[in-house]
């Protein structure tokens, strides 16, 4: 619908930005002036205790200086009350006694037939709960106390039993609404064959459907008759009702997501119902069908990164990669989808009843994000033992990729992927040390590649991991690298660094900048650097250890690279700032080579042929360049014992003359 010019306006001048935000914030009346339209209070938007959030009220805006949020009356309302925009129009007229502008005849036609489809809806929900409560309702009410329903939640949900028959179309016609509407409304159907019209849901538990208005549009029905042909079933679609466009919950998951909370996306109506009562009220299901793409921009509406909660077994998953490749090209900077893999054989209706609502709060807290299910989809079971498997793995993470239209999400994408690229065909390390790899399948059975991540009380979860496990990685043929290089080299600078402390200081950009290969060296150099003026040594082995624990400091001074090394076992300035300059360039370097394949893979999947041959001949120059100095150390002296410098040519010449020496003559 479109406004006419002016309306606006019109509309936020009849309006007062204090009166519209004063129903959902507390005046800080100390910092505020009422007079001047300057009015201050906490932001509604984000948890504080001071009044960053400012209105002014003569410009008409309001501005939050803690989380930036900023706009009109009309961004208020769409914000805090989670509405759309012509909704929060219509609001806001209300509020400002301006009738709407008048619409399209035909459109007004078309909107009055609406009405009145849902007014038959409300006739039948009418009916169906009455049923429910009856005799005729008996069975269906002992299944919904099986199930755990109590009476108040059956009526929060207005859940209704049809019965067996034409009761509703009798019923109906007693009000005065005729077989044909009942018909375009949904309850009712007709025979191709020219017999009577029926009812159109028959002996089922009935759950009512109804849009982000609360119009009732729809309902869906769950056989009671074990034999039915078909479990549950929606009404036909209509008018009024377009499944793929619906969603199960809709409005008061809108207004629990306007809260705060998280939209979680399950599989039917009982799981709605269970995690809602369990707490988690901002639920919805999808009607029967797979996720359309319409009822995805409905719940990017609702929150900006919707979780949706699967089985764990393979159709749960199928269903996952299916939402993903719809996802794709939908992307957006603050848009897009989390996955939250339920244990498998259990719904969320079973996990809470079995294990409480912590335990489906573990599994949402463990969702994965879309590159994470997208990864798994491309490697799970498969094997990649040769380069020809390899290119048909990058192929298909180009391919996945390739649908999305924003080019910053999408380099992302490339970027994550090349890491879990390079974290898949690194080395593992037997137990002598040695690199191994297998060619077995890459998940064994094929199960889903889930880690068990321990909780309190003896409780856990299973959480898919990043990237792939070591089980899986294990399996793979892989190629080697030099990261224990890396490693031992780190170990040395940092123990440099301790032992003789102040050099901090002299290589403080270099340290800065430089990026550890675990994270257990990261937080050695992050304590390192926290007290890079202490020029005691015993005073620095004591704020370490305060800051990262003994035993992470012992495990760096045991390393056999460090107990050898001059300036560990006799501390002496001028040997460890040959040391520290030695060691840093040769990291530098050899990280250099690695950023020119790590480039170069990202070229690869970029699909960009022509860049990835010239960042691979670059990475291979580098890497030269790199092993070069390596062979030919950057320094000609070795340290003694006594910490004397000799000429490595003299030493080799001296040791050359003490094999010639029989000591025993």
């Amino acid at each position: 619908m479109s406004l006419p010019p002016g309306f606006l306006d019109e509309l936020r001048t009849r309006l007062s930005l204090t009166d519209v935000v004063g129903r959902k914030v507390m005046w800080d009346v100390r910092k505020s002036n009422a007079g001047k339209g300057d009015m201050w209070a906490p932001c509604p938007f984000h948890t504080e205790k001071s009044a960053s959030f400012h209105v002014d009220d003569k410009q008409g805006f309001y501005y939050c200086f803690g989380c930036h949020a900023k706009g009109d009356a009309i961004t208020f309302v769409r914000e805090t009350e989670n509405v759309s925009f012509m909704e929060a129009i219509e609001i806001l007229a209300r509020e400002a006694g301006m009738p709407m502008p008048e619409r399209d005849p035909r459109a007004q036609q078309q909107s009055d037939k609406r009405s009145e489809l849902a007014e038959v809806n409300e006739a039948a929900n009418r009916f169906f709960r009455l049923q429910l409560q009856q005799s005729g309702g008996a069975e269906a009410r002992a299944y919904l106390d099986k199930r755990g329903m109590l009476p108040e939640t059956r009526d929060r949900f207005e859940i209704g039993f049809a019965p067996n028959g034409n009761a509703l179309l009798r019923a109906l016609k007693d009000q005065g609404i005729s077989a044909e509407l009942a018909i375009e409304a949904g309850v009712a159907a007709k025979p191709d064959d020219g017999r009577e019209p029926y009812d159109f849901f028959r002996d089922r538990i009935v759950f009512p459907i109804r849009d982000g208005r609360g119009r009732l549009i729809s309902f869906g029905g769950r056989a009671m008759d074990p034999n039915a042909r078909a479990k549950y079933l929606n009404g036909p679609e209509r008018l009024l009702f377009d499944k793929g466009a619906a969603l199960y919950n809709n409005g008061p998951a809108r207004a629990a997501c306007g809260k705060g909370q998280t939209l979680v996306v399950s599989e039917g109506y009982m799981d709605v119902i269970a995690l809602s009562e369990a707490g988690f009220e901002a639920t919805v299901a999808p009607l029967g069908t797979a996720i359309t793409e319409r009822q995805l921009h409905l719940m990017w509406r609702m929150s900006p990164e919707p979780v949706i909660a699967l089985d764990g077994d393979t159709a749960g998953l199928r269903a996952a990669y299916r939402v993903i490749d719809l996802a794709m090209p939908l992307l957006q900077a603050g848009q897009s989808l989390r996955f939250a893999i339920l244990p498998e054989g259990q719904d969320p209706d079973d996990l809470i009843k079995t294990k409480g609502a912590g335990a489906m709060q573990e599994v949402l807290d463990a969702a994965v994000p879309m590159v994470t299910l997208l990864w798994r989809r491309e490697t799970e079971g498969k094997v990649f033992d040769s380069p020809e498997r390899r290119a048909t793995l990058d192929k298909a993470l180009r391919d996945a990729i390739r649908p999305i239209t924003d080019a910053s999400i999408k380099g992302h994408y490339g970027e994550i992927l090349k890491e879990m690229r390079f974290q898949l065909f690194r080395p593992q390390r037997s137990g002598n040390g040695g690199a191994r790899g297998g060619g077995g399948n890459g998940a064994g059975n094929g199960a889903p590649r889930r880690a068990w991540v321990p909780g309190p009380g003896g409780q856990g979860r299973y959480q898919i991991a990043a990237v792939p496990t070591a089980g899986l990685k294990a399996s793979m043929i892989v190629s080697g690298d030099d990261n224990n290089a890396d490693l031992m080299r780190e170990a040395v600078v940092l123990a440099v660094l301790i032992s003789n402390p102040g050099l901090a200081l002299q290589f403080l950009p270099q340290l800065e900048g430089l990026q550890t290969r675990t994270e257990e060296h990261g937080a050695l150099l992050h304590a390192i650097l926290t007290h890079a003026e202490e020029t005691d040594a015993a005073a620095l082995r004591q704020n370490v250890i305060a800051m990262i624990g003994q035993e992470t400091l012992d495990r760096l001074m045991s390393h056999p690279h460090v107990q050898i090394a001059p300036p560990v076992r006799r501390p002496d300035a001028d040997t460890a700032q040959m040391c520290l300059t030695e060691e840093l360039t040769k990291l530098k370097a050899r990280r250099g080579y690695r950023a020119e394949l790590d480039e170069g893979v990202e070229a690869l999947l970029a699909a960009d042929d022509e860049k990835l041959t010239w960042r691979l001949r670059q990475a291979a120059e580098a890497r030269n360049r790199a092993t070069k100095a390596e062979a030919e150390d950057r320094t000609e002296f070795d340290v003694a014992d006594n910490g004397l410098a000799l000429s490595r040519s003299e030493r080799e010449a001296f040791h050359a003359l003490l094999s010639k020496i029989n000591p025993q003559k």
